[in-house]
């Protein structure tokens, strides 16, 4: 099939776009003009086809859509500091239902599109489905759920399939996000906040790229919401002990309470941010310590035939050796 990647010259949509082309496909990637040529290289030499340009550009969208069956749209803007709502909005929803319509203009039969479970918030009763509350608690949470909705929406306009994947917490080789909780752990600097005792998902890389090309394959997906989560479920002082013993290095033992932390980190919030600097602290960073996040996969199961191989004691094996290799520890 001759299918289009956004966003993938990051790390779950190169994975993507790599794993599409390494089974025949035929892969394009939409590529931004300042994106690094390390990862426009990984790209090519993979097989991937390169179409310079934009999500807000319409005539870059134009091509890169034109005769492709399946859209991934993975492309979106993270937390960084100093980006105002807007920026949020124009990328993470304005821009989704731009995308949805350029694949349909373009004769796709479907978009598969990259939101979170961060739209659901801090879990209350885990492990929670697709149908649990949704409760976004930042601009970014925020913006993917109404990229959701833009999605869904543009779809029924324009005639097009829409799937939206929630997945957990993406980790594996090339990851940066959760670079800094291995680092830490390995190098014997990390201090939990809290009890430790909240569930935190993870989703192996390789296991979430599968779930993304089921999504694009599976006929009866048409429309349907899926979480994309690992096969187990542990709690964060669990994750933090088998980082531990995978790096061999002695479990981290300090603890402390969270809330000065939180109060710290909405002081440093509220001064950083109005000059676009990175707060040495934010609440967020706390979240990551007291917020629960363990997530259903039936539907995925079921539905897709998701199966996810990778345990998070080999994915955490596979992932150290990668940093180790790159010289990231």
């Amino acid at each position: 099939m001759r299918l289009l990647v956004t966003g993938a010259t990051g790390f779950t949509g190169g994975h993507l776009a790599r794993y599409l082309a390494s089974r025949g496909h035929e892969v394009r990637a939409l590529v931004r003009a300042g994106a690094s040529p390390e990862a426009r290289d990984a790209l090519t030499v993979a097989g991937v086809q390169l179409v310079e340009g934009d999500l807000r550009d319409e005539a870059a969208l134009a091509r890169a859509c034109a005769a492709v069956e399946v859209v991934y749209h993975i492309a979106a803007i993270y937390r960084q500091a100093g980006l105002g709502d807007d920026e949020y909005r124009a990328v993470n929803a304005d821009a989704v239902r731009a995308v949805v319509l350029a694949a349909a203009a373009g004769g796709a039969r479907r978009v598969v599109h990259c939101s979170t479970v961060g739209v659901h918030g801090d879990v209350e009763h885990p492990p929670a489905n697709e149908d649990a509350p949704l409760r976004p608690g930042d601009i970014y949470q925020v913006t993917k759920l109404e990229g959701e909705v833009a999605a869904l929406e543009a779809g029924r306009q324009a005639g097009i399939d829409v799937v939206i994947v929630r997945p957990t917490g993406i980790y594996g080789p090339g990851d940066r996000r959760l670079l800094k909780l291995f680092r830490g752990v390995a190098r014997r600097r990390f201090v939990v906040l809290g009890s430790g005792r909240i569930f935190y998902h993870i989703t192996y890389i390789d296991d979430l790229v599968e779930g993304f090309r089921l999504a694009g394959d599976v006929p009866a997906a048409a429309g349907r919401t899926y979480i994309l989560a690992g096969g187990e479920v542990t709690t964060l002082d669990e994750l933090i002990a088998l980082i531990a013993e995978e790096a061999r290095v002695p479990r981290p033992r300090l603890r402390l309470p969270a809330w000065p932390f939180w109060i710290a980190g909405a002081a440093c919030e509220a001064l950083c941010s109005p000059f676009g600097v990175e707060p040495p602290i934010y609440r967020r960073r706390v979240d990551f310590f007291t917020k629960s996040r363990a997530f259903d996969i039936s539907r995925a199961r079921t539905e897709l035939g998701y199966a996810p191989q990778v345990s998070p004691r080999e994915g955490i094996r596979r992932t150290l050796e990668w940093y180790r290799e790159a010289g990231w520890l």
